[in-house]
């Protein structure tokens, strides 16, 4: 007898029902599989089952059991006319019950009568019929259609015929609908390892990035233990900087590089994937009822920075998928800690680096002339400096070799911050020690003389990345003479009645050569006349549009300021110098002294 037979006489169907033709079964079971197969939502296809059997026969509740081939198990995927609650919880052993019998044997098994079948499991006691069928796929069994009816004897063999013929299609359905699913999570698990990728690296803080690594980690696997170990490399051991357990208190531990799982991947630099950990002797017991447990090393090139460790009460808890998943993530997580452990060094360099500022700048301050010379009845004198940065390279002070004498130096280093601030310090020093013995020694004293001491030590140290520039004047009030020297400063301004320009006293800067002779110039001092010292940051100062503030410049401001006071004309100076940069920035440090003949 064909499979598509209609049914013999003594298999009953209601009343004034007409018994379809084989053509029309054929017809009908032919579109079914065509609507079933179009189906690539897993859930939309499992709904979309009964809504289709319906259309071959009567039943009652109906349930789709999917196959877990490695527990051997089957369990409800969806199912109609079942208690709520009841169809998650239903699991089948293979073999066990009608069902799993008939995934067992791989044929349909057809109950007319529950009540006489002892093999029969299920929360339905009320149902009398049963067809279970399984779902064969290529010669594999991956799951089973089980119909129930509370009518007895509800099934006929034509049934049965029919449902195995749709359950092979309802097979390469679900084969498809799985494979859609698991290039769709492929393609959303790409993306979640790009998105967790550029998120570790924004993170810089290394205990906040450890903490969202693990977040982000539950994202792609489900785990109940996860804990990062990080290599110490001065004492081979991997310390536990961060560990999650839910419901209990971290623990922090200390393994050696080679003991246990995590140290074997550490030392070995591969990962491990043990599905029961009882059965391998390399696992230390840390955490109470751990079955199963995934260790993944972190690396860059070649080099081992840590760990990730996830652990689970469950047997098989952990895929190779999830070791593939997770070595991806470790590559990318062991980036961005090297990355926040680096950012850290930096960070703590430059707070150390800041803090060295702050005491350098105060001992620059401090060596800076802290009270102007006022005992002069025949001068006034005024300084102002502004450095570019926390530390300059310009110095300037103000000395007394002898009674009623007046020592003016003004110099700039090549350079800006600490070396330059050093350097400076060391060529002020220099100044002080040699103008300081014309106390002892006034008849080997001279102006350019001292030039030429300092340009001979200097030139010993051999920093020739350094050099300094230097005007030196000797104010000689009782003589009324003053008598200067240059190495390289911008020429000093000098401002007498209505005329006002530059003393012209080139020089080769201090350290730059050895054996340099300095020239002098002496000039007569007035009652009036203003003395202006400035280092190249005042004319060199630039606007927005690169041009330089300029010798003519300071020449106007000093003569338009001629008759007010020293610290006027300074103050001039510097404010002419701000209009005229608007915003551009200050690109040098900035120095001026200035000394007016008051008598």
């Amino acid at each position: 007898m064909s499979e598509l037979t209609p049914a013999p006489r003594d298999e009953k169907r209601a009343p004034g029902v007409r018994t379809p033709s084989d053509t029309e079964l054929l017809s009908t079971l032919f579109e079914l599989g065509r609507e079933v197969t179009s189906v690539l939502d897993l859930e939309e296809l499992l709904a979309k089952i009964p809504q289709l059997i319906a259309r071959l026969t009567r039943f009652s509740a109906f349930s789709v059991y999917l196959l877990d081939e490695k527990r051997r198990e089957l369990r409800i995927a969806y199912a109609v006319g079942y208690p709520d609650g009841a169809s998650p919880n239903m699991r089948l052993k293979v073999g066990q019950g009608v069902v799993g019998a008939a995934v067992e044997e791989g044929r349909p098994i057809l109950v007319n009568d529950i009540r006489q079948e002892p093999r029969y499991r299920g929360p339905l006691r009320n149902m009398l019929s049963q067809l279970a069928v399984p779902l064969r796929r290529k010669g594999k069994v991956i799951g089973a259609l089980n119909l129930l009816n509370e009518a007895e004897g509800a099934f006929t063999s034509q049934d049965e015929a029919l449902l195995r013929q749709f359950a092979a299609h309802v097979a390469v359905a679900i084969e498809n609908a799985r494979l859609f699913e698991s290039e769709r999570m492929h393609i959303d698990t790409l993306e979640a390892l790009a998105e967790i990728g550029r998120e570790m690296s924004s993170i810089l803080d290394l205990d906040a990035l450890l903490t969202r690594i693990a977040n982000l980690t539950k994202r792609l696997v489900d785990y109940r233990t996860f804990g990062i170990l990080l290599l110490n490399e001065q004492t081979e051991e991997l310390e536990m900087k961060l560990a999650v357990r839910y419901g209990k208190d971290p623990e922090r531990h200390h393994i050696k590089v080679g003991d246990g799982l995590v140290g074997w991947a550490a030392k070995h630099k591969e990962p491990i994937l043990v599905s029961d950990v009882s059965t391998d002797p390399r696992y230390i017991n840390l955490v109470e009822d751990v079955r199963s447990e995934l260790v993944v090393p972190m690396l860059i090139k070649d080099r081992c920075i840590g760990v990730f460790d996830l652990e689970s009460p469950e047997l098989e808890a952990f895929t190779k998928e999830h070791k593939e998943l997770m070595t991806l993530l470790a590559s990318q997580a062991a980036v961005a800690i090297e990355n926040a452990r680096l950012y850290e060094e930096v960070r703590r360099n430059e707070e150390r680096i800041e803090k060295e500022l702050r005491f350098a700048q105060r001992v620059q301050e401090a060596l800076l002339p802290t009270e102007l010379p006022t005992h002069f009845e025949s001068a006034d004198v005024a300084a102002r400096f502004a450095s570019a940065r926390e530390l300059g390279g310009d110095i300037h002070d103000f000395l007394n070799p002898e009674s009623n004498t007046l020592v003016v130096a003004v110099g700039d280093v090549s350079g800006k911050g600490a070396p330059a601030a050093l350097y400076g310090a060391f060529a002020a020093e220099l100044v002080r020690s040699r103008t300081m013995r014309r106390r002892y020694t006034p008849d080997r004293f001279s102006v350019s003389g001292v030039l030429q001491v300092m340009n001979t030590i200097l030139n010993e140290r051999e920093l020739e990345e350094y050099y300094c520039t230097l005007c030196y004047a000797f104010f000689d009030f009782p003589n009324r003479t003053l008598t200067l020297s240059n190495s390289g400063l911008p020429y000093p301004v000098h401002c007498s009645g209505e005329a006002c320009g530059q003393i012209e006293l080139p020089g080769v800067p201090l350290g730059s050569f050895p054996g340099v002779t300095y020239d002098e110039k002496s000039l007569p001092l007035v009652a009036g006349d203003v003395f202006v010292f400035c280092t190249d940051g005042i004319f060199e100062a630039m606007n927005e549009s690169g041009a330089e503030f300029g010798a003519r410049r300071v020449c106007d401001v000093v003569k338009a300021n001629r008759q007010r006071s020293a610290k006027e004309i300074v103050d001039a100076i510097f404010d002419a110098v701000t209009r005229f940069r608007r915003n551009a920035p200050q690109n040098d440090d900035m120095t001026a002294v200035a000394v007016k003949i008051t008598g």
